[in-house]
């Protein structure tokens, strides 16, 4: 069964000639720990709960969900792991504290060891738990920013944004200190964990390839994205052979920019105006890849002749019969093509 649904998705990524369409549904698995330190632990055993709740869904919910354990984080351990401090406010996602505010102090950095990074260690920790108490399951990937993202949290924003001005020279070659970074850091989880995973946010699955939040684009000029960060995701793309992306920002500026993204599997954009909005999104990338935005697609645009749109189409259920019934209803209008 699962086999099955990693070919759905991968008929999804390689069929452009026609549409189609996957089913997600999201079911409630509880209050997921905070991702600090000393709740490593929790965080193990919430995702293996997590796990076998997504097993049991494939009794009774016939959606594309591929099951799968997660050793989740927030946005701060790369940039941790070239120095930066981290804030834990109560109640809240941990973020990286800036440790760079000049391009001096931005020349001093080296690219740091993922194998001796404690915060990237502790990433590791919570795998190897993971991998033993379920040795046949997907591993997630932590969240991964692109290399201008990393960037844009270990140099104090002012101070970068103003660089990209004043001395791009010193920005550019952060970007490429962080992006060699994941670059080691990656080829150590695939050499673990195998080249399929399942995307930090959402949850898709790749079957090999890189996924990456870009959002930093948002308070960008379209000029300045293809300098500082285009180059470094087309040569992620070119190493690990598809790549996916998650923007939170306001991004229209840039939608130009990320058709030119190589390999690209996936595109999700939390677009939070109007249904035009979506809409226009849908119809702007429907011959780059598929999409799976945080609005479902209108009847309109899906049953439009000659419609060429790839989705990934998700919804939340409450309980398992609402799962079931859900599922049945989204694939028979969606996928019976």
């Amino acid at each position: 069964m699962i086999e099955t649904r990693k070919q759905r998705w991968i008929d999804l990524y390689e069929k452009k000639e026609r549409r189609g369409a996957v089913i997600l549904i999201g079911q409630n698995y509880g209050p997921r720990p905070l991702p600090y330190p000393e709740n490593k632990s929790k965080r193990a055993e919430y995702s293996l709960n997590v796990y076998n709740r997504q097993m049991e869904s494939l009794e009774y919910t016939d959606d594309d969900l591929i099951p799968f354990v997660s050793p989740y984080t927030g946005t701060e351990v790369f940039a941790a792991a070239f120095g930066c401090g981290v804030s834990y406010p109560a109640n809240d996602m941990p973020f990286a504290l800036p440790c760079v505010h000049s391009s001096k102090e931005a020349a001093k950095l080296k690219v740091p060891n993922p194998s001796d990074s404690p915060p990237v260690a502790l990433i590791f920790e919570i795998a190897e738990k993971l991998r033993a108490a379920a040795p046949e399951a997907m591993m997630q990937l932590p969240d991964i920013q692109s290399p201008l993202d990393i960037a844009a949290l270990i140099w104090n924003k002012e101070d970068f944004f103003a660089a990209m001005y004043e001395d791009p020279e010193a920005v550019l070659d952060l970007v490429a200190m962080t992006e060699q970074f994941l670059c080691d850091f990656l080829d150590l989880w695939y050499a673990r964990y195998g080249v399929e995973f399942i995307a930090h946010h959402p949850d898709y699955y790749m079957p090999r390839g890189v996924t990456f939040s870009e959002d930093e684009v948002g308070a960008i000029s379209p000029e300045m994205f293809y300098r500082f960060s285009l180059g470094s995701l087309n040569r992620l793309a070119d190493r690990y052979g598809f790549s996916g992306m998650h923007c939170c920002a306001d991004s229209l500026h840039q939608w130009e920019n990320f058709k030119a993204i190589k390999n690209l599997r996936l595109i999700n954009l939390n677009l939070t105006h109007t249904p035009e909005n979506f809409n226009q999104a849908y119809e702007y990338f429907e011959n780059v890849c598929p999409q799976m935005h945080s609005a479902r697609i209108s009847d309109e645009l899906w049953e439009r002749d000659g419609s060429n749109m790839r989705v990934v189409i998700s919804d939340w259920a409450n309980d398992k019969h609402e799962a079931r019934e859900k599922s049945k209803r989204l694939r028979e209008k969606y996928c019976g093509l």
